[in-house]
């Protein structure tokens, strides 16, 4: 299971879910030279006023803005990779990797495996795969290669869950295993790092077995999983639970539970919104599903849970005759 400046309690589902990329229009700090030129600096600022435009939902000024920045640095990476989130973020999936195509280019070292996850997010908007699996998988390698294996496990677990939330359970089986067994390479491991990993791995096979409609083992998982974070007590981790159980409750039916417990897991991840608005809609209550699937709409980030929240809140609300646009910014 799985994403860097996002609300706080975002970045621990994502944590969770064992994926470190987290990108609410934007990525990690961006980083400058100390002394960097002043055509630079002034473009570095154009990106940060984009990033605060697109966070707000404002996509075409940020995008104006990245292009002013490229205009004084065409070698910008921060500013083709933006753009090309800005553009995801819009929908413009095509447009959108011609310059995630070239950030990849721009990239250094230590920007090189952001920029292969990016683009595999920018290919799971449309559950493509083949694509995103390519580059999650360059990114696995080098990070396996640099002996960085926590951020290998993570990097294995988020194309598991691309793979989960695509319909391909047997390879999401895969790389949730492979990301327990990445981890548990790391030399210096602690016991609650061990525990924790196999959490996650427990928490993966609750949600794949009740997508394959096997209730009985999901519950088994599930229950599993809860007596690891007993042990574990790691009371920041607590929240994650209640996802789980709204998660199973959704696929097996069970949509009374499924609106009762995902709230406790908090609204500010587009996919748990996503799984409420769902749990809504099949319960016959139509209004309430209407209001969550525009409230994912309002959240604008660009990782692996709104590639799944956001394309599939635009298709519900168009099927319910409610439209696929945001509501205005309050």
């Amino acid at each position: 299971m799985k994403a860097k400046t996002c609300p706080c309690r975002a970045l621990v589902m994502l944590a969770l879910l064992g994926s470190s990329l987290c990108l609410p229009a934007q990525s990690q700090p961006l980083s400058q030279p100390a002394a960097a030129p002043q055509p630079a600096n002034e473009a570095m600022a154009l990106v940060k006023q984009g990033q605060d435009l697109s966070n707000a939902g404002k996509f075409d000024e940020a995008i104006a803005l990245y292009q002013k920045a490229l205009q004084l640095d065409p070698r910008l990476y921060d500013a083709e990779l933006y753009t090309g989130v800005a553009l995801d973020l819009q929908g413009k999936y095509a447009e959108a990797r011609q310059h995630l195509a070239k950030a990849i280019e721009l990239a250094s070292q230590t920007q090189t495996t952001q920029s292969f996850r990016v683009m595999a997010v920018s290919y799971a908007f449309e559950r493509n795969t083949g694509k995103a699996s390519e580059y999650e998988r360059r990114a696995f390698d080098l990070q396996s290669n640099w002996s960085k294996f926590d951020d290998a496990a993570g990097t294995a677990n988020e194309l598991a869950r691309i793979y989960l939330e695509s319909g391909d359970l047997d390879n999401a089986t895969q790389w949730y295993e492979k990301g327990q067994s990445t981890a548990l390479k790391k030399p210096d491991i602690t016991q609650a790092e061990k525990e924790l990993w196999n959490f996650r791995l427990e928490a993966a096979m609750a949600r794949i077995t009740a997508r394959r409609g096997q209730a009985d083992k999901a519950q088994q998982h599930l229950a599993a999983a809860k007596t690891m974070l007993d042990k574990a007590d790691n009371s920041g981790q607590m929240h994650f639970y209640p996802y789980l159980v709204g998660y199973v409750a959704l696929y097996g039916g069970d949509y009374k539970t499924a609106i009762a417990e995902l709230p406790k897991a908090g609204l500010e991840d587009p996919f748990v919104v996503s799984l409420l608005a769902q749990a809504y809609e099949k319960s016959g209550d139509k209004a309430h599903a209407i209001e969550y699937y525009q409230k994912v709409l309002t959240i604008n980030l660009h990782n692996p849970s709104n590639a799944f929240a956001r394309p599939l809140a635009k298709e519900r609300l168009a099927a319910l005759g409610a439209g696929a646009n945001a509501p205005a910014a309050k």
